[in-house]
């Protein structure tokens, strides 16, 4: 096994919402019941509610377009014999890249099953928390098998 052969070479990404046809059919959904109750509540005399109906679809969209540029951000996480390098790529923003030695990383996951437990990569007073978008289990899954990937690197 040479220095250069990656032990593990990972790249996690956040679950994707849906996809991008389904998300204008449920924009256009709830835009014709929101037009229905606007248009029956300006036949009553009641028109001031109808902006805040456009409004209610409108922030609808925005939350919607933010989930998916939200869903492009990833973390490529490669070990080989002699490095740990984390790739960061934000929805928005610069990437960044993060590289410790493999012999002194110590992975901290509390696997209690709990949603909120964190997955932390610590070496001599840094530390790096990696798959916060994670689903619990996804996160357990990468902890296990990136605790062996580092047995291996350490010829353990």
């Amino acid at each position: 096994m040479s220095e250069e052969h990656p032990l593990l070479d990972a790249t996690l990404r956040p679950n994707p919402p849906m996809s991008p046809r389904a998300l204008k059919i449920v924009l256009i959904v709830v835009a014709a019941i929101n037009l229905i109750f606007a248009l029956s509540f300006v036949a009553q005399g009641a028109w001031p509610i109808a902006p805040f109906m456009g409004l209610d679809v409108a922030l609808l969209a925005w939350a919607l377009r933010e989930s998916r540029i939200a869903a492009r951000a990833f973390e490529r996480i490669t070990l080989t014999v002699s490095n740990l390098r984390i790739a960061r790529h934000p929805a928005r923003g610069h990437p960044s890249e993060i590289a410790l030695n493999p012999y002194w990383v110590r992975v901290d996951f509390p696997d209690t099953g709990l949603p909120g437990a964190r997955l932390w990569l610590r070496s001599h007073g840094k530390s790096v928390q990696i798959g916060g978008f994670l689903g619990a289990e996804q996160r357990s899954a990468f902890a296990a098998a990136l605790k062996s990937a580092l047995r291996a690197a350490r010829g353990g």
